[in-house]
């Protein structure tokens, strides 16, 4: 039975020309298209099509009256980038999304269940450091 959602982590290399080979398990899935989000805490969001809608639900019927609902939704589908991956499983950061997740050749990509997110590596480095102690710690209760 496979498991659903994507996980694991990644390190290919971005080209010059802002490409990234998606994970070689996951390139079936991703197929049918890829999204690219200005993801938060820095980094791109890669989904497939139909988790985008699943992820952008929310987002997409927010409240037109709710300031902050109104300038999430604008940011977030203003940011978004649909790629078709190439023959290699290759897609095409723009410019924006690599200066927004300040990317450089060496990038990380993790799997975070609906989604999977590029990272810069050495980012992604800081970032994993300050998860380790409160996920390895025995006070930290339950995430779920």
């Amino acid at each position: 039975m496979a498991t659903a959602g994507f996980f694991g982590t990644y390190t290919p290399r971005m080209d010059d020309k802002g490409r990234v080979t998606l994970p070689a398990r996951y390139r079936d899935q991703f197929a049918g298209g890829v999204m690219l989000v200005k993801g938060q805490d820095h980094c791109v969001y890669v989904l497939t099509r139909d988790g985008f809608e699943q992820f952008a639900a929310d987002a997409i019927k927010a409240d037109v009256t709710d300031e902050r609902a109104r300038g999430f939704q604008r940011y977030m589908l203003a940011n978004t980038d649909e790629q078709t991956p190439d023959g290699q499983g290759r897609v095409s950061v723009p410019v924006r999304m690599r200066q927004y997740a300040q990317l450089s050749k060496d990038v990380v990509i993790v799997g975070a269940g609906l989604r999977m997110e590029i990272w810069d590596a050495a980012e992604w480095e800081r970032y994993e450091a300050r998860q380790e102690a409160a996920y390895a710690s025995p006070e930290r209760g339950t995430l779920l």
